[in-house]
């Protein structure tokens, strides 16, 4: 589902700077909503459910969320502070601080993937491992189109690179959620102390995607602080929206 984020731009191939800045503010407020779901899941996440008997942890859910949300501010900021110092870099017609920004926004989207897959194999592995697992799994294909859109706009507009290349970058970084989950649920149990780590460790790291890098450059583009908040702001809400659905259906079935 990642690759659908490319969608819009194929229907809008020559956006102007200012609707550039509008798609970054819809793609972060989408990847707020996103990131405020993996800290629920990782706060409220119940080994116990998860694995059919008692808890094997002691430290609760809140505090391994919490680290892992450090950890991911963390490792952003420190790629981002390496990055930062080569000025040279090119990716495709890229270069200077567009081709950063892009291999940033990639690996972040890249690396948060392994901890949806461990969420994912986890998820199916314990006693009510039918309905949890169709859960996360719905909710992760919602959170994957914003991944792509944010993809799409950092690669796609004045930048000489290919729908077709763009799709591909944008699937590439969910490529990680099928291989971890299988090898999450045959381990369910080693897994499942970690997953509040990696849910935290992901919502951090596209926090700081969203809010840093994503809403400035929309302002930046947009020149509009008043329409950014809006587009941010109702892209949020929507997603919201979409998530609860999605939960609701899944606790009926």
């Amino acid at each position: 589902s990642t690759g659908l984020g490319v969608l819009p731009l194929v229907f809008f191939p020559e956006m102007s700077d200012y609707y550039v800045g509008c798609a970054n503010a819809v793609a972060a407020g989408m990847m707020i909503a996103a990131s405020y779901s993996l800290f629920v899941e990782g706060c409220t996440f119940v080994e116990a459910e998860a694995l059919g008997g008692d808890s094997i942890s002691t430290l609760s859910p809140e505090f391994r969320t919490a680290i892992g949300a450090l950890v991911g501010l963390g490792f952003i900021f420190s790629t981002k502070q390496f990055l930062d110092e080569y000025e040279d870099l090119k990716v495709g017609g890229m270069g200077g601080a567009d081709a950063r920004r892009a291999i940033l926004i990639f690996f972040v989207m890249l690396l948060h993937s392994f901890s949806e897959g461990v969420g994912i194999g986890v998820s199916f592995g314990g006693e009510h491992g039918s309905e949890l697992g169709r859960f996360i799994t719905a909710s992760l294909a919602v959170h994957n189109i914003p991944e792509g859109l944010a993809i799409a706009v950092v690669l796609l507009p004045k930048k000489q690179i290919d729908y077709l290349t763009a799709s591909l970058w944008a699937i590439l970084t969910s490529i990680p959620q099928p291989i971890m989950a299988v090898p999450a649920y045959l381990f369910v149990k080693w897994f499942t102390r970690f997953l509040p780590v990696g849910l935290g460790f992901a919502g951090g790291a596209m926090a700081w995607v969203a809010l840093f890098e994503l809403l400035v450059e929309a302002h930046e583009d947009t020149k509009s602080l008043l329409t950014t908040g809006i587009l941010t702001f109702c892209s949020l809400c929507i997603m919201l929206f979409l998530q609860n659905a999605i939960d609701e259906e899944a606790r009926s079935s």
